[in-house]
């Protein structure tokens, strides 16, 4: 707090001011619980009309259970968001790594039942789905006959910093290192990346991905793009720098001051 957020911020508070800057959010709670609906309504509530929700299936249903037997469950996890059925993005199924084309034939029995009017992004880290060959043309062709995206994971920059930052190396503990793709398969391009902390040693990837952005929005996709950093303090720097690179390729709104400098200009006065 005070950097982005307002100072003394209250927890209930931070939606509601990180939604008067950016448009979306991954949902990552619900990769551990399930929501409530009123609390989902609550979400709904505080942010603007245009915002979008990324929510993460629970690891219940794609760690532990690996999509076996879970359509009634998934549906009725999908149905606790009904509520807020127009501030929905993709839907976020995030596989493990050991999670590989052997059990492909089950996502393809859950995506045979998922509504059709929700969106959704698989993101896949086994490396034989990295492999240029059968498997991954397996998967992308499953995921383009029920339009569903794959989800695009950049940690080329995490994983090239030699360092004794303990964010960060933390972060090179936990994330994965898989190759990058940049085609879109679907219609709405889903990237996530995961870089070091400061604007600098991350600018050529985020120059790269603002030309690949652009290239989406100028073909008519509707990216969603998420700048995460090690620490995390330093996110909405790196993600407001990423917005100044692709405006500066494309014609796009600019972003709303952060709450803290709205702040801080109120005092002023």
């Amino acid at each position: 707090m005070g950097t982005f957020f307002r100072e003394q911020t209250k927890p209930a508070d931070f939606l509601p001011q990180y939604a008067s800057v950016f448009n979306t959010v991954e949902g990552n709670t619900t990769f551990y619980n399930t929501p409530s609906r009123e609390l989902v309504k609550q979400w709904g509530e505080k942010t603007p009309p245009d915002f979008k929700f990324c929510f993460k299936f629970p690891k219940e249903f794609t760690h532990i259970r690996r999509l076996h037997n879970v359509k009634h469950d998934v549906l009725l996890f999908l149905d606790v968001f009904e509520s807020i059925r127009e501030k929905l993005g993709p839907f976020f199924i995030q596989f493990p790594d050991t999670f590989g084309p052997d059990e492909l034939f089950r996502l393809e029995e859950v995506l045979s039942y998922l509504p059709k009017n929700l969106s959704y992004a698989v993101e896949v880290r086994h490396p034989d789905f990295f492999d240029h060959g059968k498997n991954e043309h397996s998967l992308n062709t499953l995921l383009s006959s029920f339009s569903v995206d794959r989800v695009i994971f950049d940690t080329r920059k995490l994983f090239a910093t030699k360092t004794d930052v303990r964010s960060i190396r933390e972060a090179q503990q936990k994330k994965p290192k898989v190759p990058v793709r940049f085609d879109a398969i679907g219609s709405r391009p889903f990237v996530r990346y995961v870089g070091t902390n400061d604007i600098l040693n991350n600018e050529a990837y985020l120059k790269e991905w603002a030309i690949v952005v652009a290239d989406w929005i100028k073909e008519g996709l509707h990216p969603y793009v998420f700048i995460h950093t090690p620490d995390r303090i330093s996110q909405p720097n790196m993600a407001t720098h990423f917005h100044k690179l692709l405006s500066e390729l494309i014609p796009i709104e600019p972003l709303p001051q952060w709450p803290v400098k709205r702040e801080q200009q109120l005092g002023l006065f």
